[in-house]
């Protein structure tokens, strides 16, 4: 069970990350459809796990490597952006959010 505190910090790097990748997708990334799905923070706020989705990419493991690759160009932008809001600026894990990708699939099985 997450702490109100932890939900605050994830849900102000959820949003910051998300503007982010709007605004620094095509230098950093080719132009890739980056979305924030989720982000879990650990009890101590050093560490958040950032859950991403593509859009249309054909390979998506290959666009995440892309991702945490940059990650450290990532993590120095976020830390501009919420640096004077909480006190240590959090390591970020990147992963993939296949469950749109579960959700197509289980509403095919339905239909079909």
């Amino acid at each position: 069970m997450a702490s109100i505190r932890q939900e605050k910090v994830a849900e102000l790097i959820k949003r910051d990350l998300s503007s982010l990748f709007q605004r620094q997708s095509s230098a950093w990334f080719g132009g890739l459809f980056i979305t924030v799905t989720q982000v879990r923070m650990a009890p101590d706020l050093g560490l958040a796990k950032v859950y991403l989705s593509f859009m249309a990419v054909q390979d998506k493991k290959a666009a995440l490597e892309a991702v945490r690759s940059e990650g450290w160009r990532v993590r120095k932008a976020l830390a501009d952006l919420i640096g004077k809001q909480v006190r240590i600026i959090p390591e970020l894990n990147f992963y993939l959010d296949d469950s749109l990708d579960y959700y197509e699939a289980v509403d095919q099985a339905l239909k079909g």
